[in-house]
């Protein structure tokens, strides 16, 4: 009797114990779920967008606001709210005003920045139309922009507060007709890229159409992305052109378009690049996105990609357009710096004694920090000679971000830096890629 006594008491502290278990679970919810609860918290699903000039010289930069937006959508991450990253030259943060609480950040890139890099940029002041998109807050926040210095230390520029009842929130009033390219799941859990097109007419939609599949089918056959092709949607807006074609200044075409991209920006024939950033917002916001795409109607090479911002390139380029593709969107997505050596006319955007952020560049200033050096064979020397029997060997290699000498790449040839002869991303940018697809889709 005492043993099953024994026995009946064990077995009852046993369910205790798991009660006690089950009951602290419940009180104890996971990061996810916690996350979810501060989404719910402090925003509602569709998009706050401030609108703003970006403004300033080769030396200095400064805000000027525009004005605030509301738009139907939230396509982001309800999870992966604060931005730890480090990525970026700018960073927004968007804190709860009563409480003082950071809810939300983000990091980002801007051709302004890239422009602060040129010859131009050191005798003229100039002023670009930007914006910056976030959940929509159901109470008063203060924004802050913060900018990167040329030591690498991110600096507050600008700050203001939004009332999201105010009246002077502008509504988004819908212009276009939209369609999905390839849909796979909730928006919140998924990369949405919207596509966007540059100079089609009315008579040319089944043209821009068939640009969108190519585009899903030939980003979606590379490496991470096929892996990943469930955890991507695509959808497309038609916004119809009043000429065909692009502008071309080094050729005096001029074109009435969508988006109004230009060839020849800063100088380099083939950056095609858009400067009415809130316009392209205008036309992107008429359906969920993360991500914008332009797929520009010309066989013209050239285009351009920028982190969190946009990327562009020729949707008809007869050879190489998959590979444009990947590569620009390697930029948007994940801001992997260009591998190339030299050729453009950008000047000092990797300064001696500063470690790039991005994660596929590096001076050696603090390369022990990044996720490469720890990938490294022990016994690969850095700097890292090439070896054409070993064109593939994961190292260090002298000649990136547009210079030949003091920025260092981790392959030979890769994605970021190769378009004729290869058709992989290096292990550094591979395995980045695939971090952010998860911080994304969290």
């Amino acid at each position: 009797m005492r043993l099953a006594a024994t026995i009946l008491t064990a077995c009852l502290l046993g369910l205790a114990a798991e009660g006690v278990q089950a009951q602290d679970t419940k009180k104890q919810p996971s990061k996810a779920e916690a996350a979810q609860a501060g989404f719910d918290r402090y925003f509602e699903d569709k998009t706050m967008r401030f609108d703003f000039y970006h403004c300033g010289d080769a030396a200095r930069e400064e805000y000027f606001f525009d004005e605030v937006r509301e738009e139907p959508y939230w396509a982001g991450s309800k999870v992966s709210l604060v931005d730890d990253t480090g990525y970026g030259v700018q960073l927004l943060k968007v804190f709860d005003k009563e409480s003082g609480r950071l809810i939300y950040s983000r990091s980002y890139c801007t051709l302004f920045n890239e422009w602060q890099t040129t010859a131009e940029a050191q005798n003229v002041r100039k002023a670009m139309p930007e914006s910056v998109v976030f959940p929509y807050p159901k109470g008063p926040v203060r924004i802050e922009l913060h900018a990167r210095s040329r030591e690498g230390v991110m600096e507050k520029k600008f700050e203001q507060e939004i009332d999201p009842s105010s009246y002077f929130v502008r509504k988004f009033t819908p212009r276009y007709d939209t369609f999905e390219v390839a849909y796979t799941g909730n928006p919140a859990t998924r990369v949405d890229i919207v596509l966007v097109p540059e100079g089609y007419t009315d008579a040319e939609k089944s043209k821009f159409e068939q640009a969108c599949r190519i585009f899903a089918e030939e980003l979606l056959s590379y490496s991470p992305f096929r892996e990943n092709a469930a955890r991507f949607n695509i959808r497309a807006v038609w916004a119809p052109s009043m000429e065909s074609g692009v502008t071309i200044p080094g050729e005096h075409v001029w074109r009435n378009t969508a988006t109004k991209a230009q060839y020849y920006t800063f100088d380099s024939e083939r950056y095609q690049m858009i400067e009415d950033f809130q316009g392209l917002r205008d036309i992107a916001a008429h359906v969920p996105y993360d991500y914008i795409y332009v797929l520009s109607n010309t066989q013209k090479y050239g285009g351009g990609g920028i982190y969190n911002f946009y990327g562009i390139s020729a949707a008809h380029h007869p050879n190489r357009t998959g590979k444009v593709y990947v590569h620009e969107f390697g930029h948007v997505m994940m801001g992997l710096g260009d591998e190339y050596s030299g050729g453009v006319s950008y000047n000092d955007m990797y300064p001696a004694g500063v470690e790039p952020w991005e994660e596929n560049l590096t001076t050696l200033t603090d390369f022990e920090r990044k996720a490469w050096h720890a990938m490294l064979d022990p016994a690969t020397p850095v700097p890292t000679p090439v070896d054409e029997a070993q064109p593939q060997r994961l190292g260090v290699y002298e000649g990136g971000g547009y210079v030949d000498k003091g920025v260092y790449r981790p392959w030979p040839n890769c994605l970021m830096n190769n378009l004729h002869t290869i058709d992989v991303f290096c292990p550094v940018c591979k395995a980045a890629l695939e971090r952010y697809i998860d911080f994304i889709c969290r």
